[in-house]
């Protein structure tokens, strides 16, 4: 069978692909780093031969990741590696879509570098992490807002969060959630309150003084309160008073500090036509046939990650029950119905897709590396009519989250994520 040419181009480039610097800027970057070259293998897979790319095609050094991008969500990939393939793939004014957003990881990117957005994630946490940061305000107007808002002193929740937070903190977040959810039933919510309400959903729990509570758990997953209870006794603690106004606007300034005056216009841009979904991903009849020119995203794998536990509190935050949101969120518990759910969502990527575009799937190898899901990808997208590129294995040093989400790298040392990349003729 004749592969199409731009088959043949990417295949080439990733063989030859070497992460040798170009220029003296670069260098720079590489003094500590080992240079390395395409390992290129091919396995048997769906009655073919499927390239396997292997290499460090991005490294947090090379290619730094914009402040915007620090947001906590559990699951996430870093912002290098959908950004490899929307420079790769696509060109200023294309359309990038996501059927798996998060927290927008591949939305961000794609804004800023000047493309057209589509994210899609049935959890409605992920329309307020991503459509805030395509409108950055000024501080100071952050900071006016702010000291418009009025605190009641009296303010409680209607939950027990003593074990997270000292009574006036909580005052403050009740507020604070009063106020938005008041302007969000009359039609007032502006770019303003969704940023705040933003950066204070990042900002609820964490394990330093920089958010509202007490040490906690990383902020991409909230403690129960009796884990919480045990938590405090263990470390001997309790909750002290934390101001939410100044977190609010340091983390503020955290975000936008390394965002350019040209990546801000992209964002605008890119905001005036951003569609956000809350569909299933299987069937999304908001996207017109043939509109999109690359997704790339990484499904949930196998009841790994549970997000209802994980966001409990910013669904209280947001006015979310999140029993009701997890019913949606796709979560299957047997490699059989993983692929069964997989294979609707394919079969709606292939359909959305225009004719020469691009799917980059990010899959892990789960159950401590006995299930390779890669190799039940590749037969997927064949089945609903991609042609197959080949599998991108990325490698790169473990950071402290490598093995987090109960996903299997490689045992030497080295986190590993393995892309499957689709073309539609």
């Amino acid at each position: 069978m004749t592969l199409p040419r731009k088959i043949k181009k990417l295949r080439e480039y990733l063989a030859n692909y070497s992460s040798t610097p170009r220029n003296k800027n670069e260098k720079k970057l590489f003094e500590n780093e080992q240079v390395q070259k395409t390992e290129t293998t091919f396995t048997k897979m769906a009655g073919g031969d499927i390239p396997e790319f292997s290499n460090e095609f991005w490294t947090s050094r090379q290619r730094q990741a914009s402040s915007l991008h620090e947001v906590s969500y559990r699951a996430c990939f870093k912002p290098q590696l959908p950004r490899f393939f929307i420079q790769l793939l696509t060109n200023e004014e294309d359309t990038v879509y996501d059927p798996f957003s998060g927290r927008g990881t591949t939305a961000i990117e794609a804004a800023l570098s000047g493309r057209r957005i589509i994210a899609n994630d049935v959890n409605p946490l992920s329309e307020i992490f991503t459509r805030p940061r395509l409108s950055i305000p000024s501080l100071n107007d952050i900071h006016s807002r702010l000291e418009r808002i009025k605190f009641d002193p009296e303010a409680q929740a209607d939950i027990d969060l003593s074990m997270f937070y000292d009574p006036g903190t909580e005052s403050e977040i009740v507020s604070l959630k009063n106020y938005i959810s008041a302007r969000e039933s009359t039609k007032k919510l502006d770019v303003l309150d969704m940023w705040i309400r933003m950066v204070a959903t990042n900002r609820l729990t964490g394990h330093s003084s920089g958010f509202f509570s007490v040490y906690t758990l990383p902020p991409n997953q909230a403690a129960s309160p009796k884990n919480q209870e045990k938590i405090n006794a263990k470390r001997k603690q309790k909750p002290q008073y934390r101001d939410i106004k100044s977190r609010i606007l340091k983390k503020s300034q955290q975000l936008m500090a390394g965002v350019s005056r040209s990546e801000k216009i992209n964002l605008s841009k890119a905001n005036e036509t951003a569609v956000f979904l809350t569909e299933n991903a299987g069937t999304i009849p908001a996207i017109k046939t043939g509109t999109v020119n690359l997704t790339v995203t990484s499904p949930p794998f196998l009841n790994i990650v549970n997000y209802a536990a994980d966001n409990w509190l910013r669904c209280w935050f947001n006015g979310y029950r999140a029993e009701e949101i997890n019913k949606k969120i796709t979560s299957p518990d047997s490699l059989k119905k993983w692929i069964d759910v997989m294979n609707g969502v394919f079969s709606e990527l292939y359909r959305i897709t225009r004719p020469g575009g691009w799917v980059a799937f990010e899959v892990g190898e789960v159950k401590k590396g006995k299930i390779k899901l890669d190799k039940h990808v590749v037969p997927l997208g064949l089945e609903t009519g991609f042609k197959c590129a080949g599998v991108l294995i990325n490698k790169q040093e473990f950071t402290k989250t490598s093995n987090i989400w109960g996903i299997k790298n490689n045992t030497s040392g080295t986190n590993t994520n393995r892309i499957v990349v689709f073309y539609k003729s």
